[in-house]
């Protein structure tokens, strides 16, 4: 690799070396598993050589996608090809799920006509390597997929450590049959079919959620907020929102309270500092900042406090923040942030009339927030 390849391109080497060796280790899993599955008429082997086979397919997608996520935003798509990647974890969940059902229906089959196994010493020797195999596979892929932030690469990391305890089942069921002459293949083919349709299921929910627009990790904006709070001019920092264009795209935008008596000049050079700051300490892209105007005279502090004390005592208040008294105009601005409850309307009207008759001389400009992030 470059020494001057830029963070994106790093990842996508990682992503591509390590789904490479999942190929090649599920590929070899899979020739061996088949023929000894074959060879015991295992249909507990078999499924299981077909699961690995569904893993090795799962990191060539993996692959194809992080190739096509990699790819430059253009006319179409200026934030940027990343959620391709979400994509093919769809895809790969899919699979997952496809192979589990298809190994379910065949396994009902076997308990219907039961066919005894012929287990042979080196067969079960290289199930029990398989269990070691996909135990160090399976915590490396999920490893490196937390380190580059790759869903596929997670995923393809549980999927493999279920393949462990899916083989290791597989040889307790072989000795079992060895040491009392009981037979339980069948049932433990729908038992890894009904293990394997889990895990599917759980994955494509995952990869829905992240598609759909999920909550942003709640320390990301802690510590972001953490660095615009550095500022000395930043009063607090509210309304964060980010949008996730894949797993290393996250851009969004926020709003910063700073003193009335600041000058257009000096909050055009904080909003570009608090941008570069941001991008360069967490590579998240902040579009826009927004600004609170803070009063600093004692009277509308007092002000402040009464209707902070107020708005504070609604169950579905999370937040109030951009507050500013406006003493010539008489005039009140701020916003309320309120849980997802259903009543939030009906929330923001009574706070809105507790508001407005305690002090019936001011005009007020009251907005309604979501709670966006944590």
């Amino acid at each position: 690799m470059a020494k001057n390849a830029s963070p994106s391109d790093k990842r996508t080497a990682v992503i591509i070396r390590t789904s490479l060796i999942g190929i090649g280790a599920n590929a070899a899993l899979a020739a061996f598993k088949a023929v000894i599955g074959l060879m015991t008429h295992s249909i507990a082997i078999t499924l299981d050589a077909v699961n690995n086979l569904s893993d090795a397919l799962s990191s060539i997608i993996t692959i194809a996608g992080t190739r096509l996520a990699g790819k430059p935003a253009d006319r179409k798509h200026p934030m940027g090809h990343g959620r391709t990647e979400y994509l093919t974890a769809t895809i790969i969940s899919a699979i997952v799920l496809y192979a589990g059902i298809a190994s379910l229906v065949e396994s009902i089959r076997k308990i219907l006509s039961p066919q005894e196994p012929a287990y042979t010493l080196p067969s079960l020797v290289i199930i029990g390597a398989a269990v070691a195999v996909k135990l160090v596979l399976g915590s490396y892929v999920k490893k490196v997929g937390m380190q580059v932030r790759s869903d596929s690469l997670v995923a393809s990391g549980l999927d493999a450590r279920n393949d462990a305890v899916i083989s290791a089942s597989t040889l307790a069921a072989a000795l079992l049959f060895l040491i009392f002459r009981i037979s339980l293949e069948a049932w433990l083919g729908a038992v890894i079919s009904l293990v394997i349709i889990r895990s599917g299921w759980g994955m494509l929910q995952e990869t829905l959620s992240d598609i759909l627009g999920r909550r942003v990790d709640a320390q990301i904006t802690r510590d972001i907020r953490e660095t615009v709070n550095r500022f000395p001019q930043v009063m607090g920092t509210y309304d964060l929102t980010l949008h996730n264009y894949g797993p290393d795209r996250l851009m969004g935008s926020l709003h910063v309270e700073v003193p009335e008596n600041m000058k257009a000049s000096e909050i055009d050079e904080l909003t570009r500092q608090i941008q570069r700051a941001v991008y360069e300490g967490h590579g998240v892209l902040i579009e826009a900042v927004g600004i609170y105007s803070y009063n600093l005279d004692d009277s509308a502090a007092d002000i402040r406090r009464e209707i902070t004390e107020l708005v504070m005592e609604h169950e579905h208040v999370l937040q109030m923040h951009g507050f500013y008294v406006d003493t010539e105009k008489k005039a009140i601005r701020f916003d309320i942030v309120l849980d997802f409850a259903r009543e939030r309307s009906a929330v923001y009207d009574h706070i809105a009339s507790e508001i407005r008759e305690k002090y019936p001389d001011y005009t007020f400009q009251i907005i309604m927030d979501t709670d966006f992030s944590d």
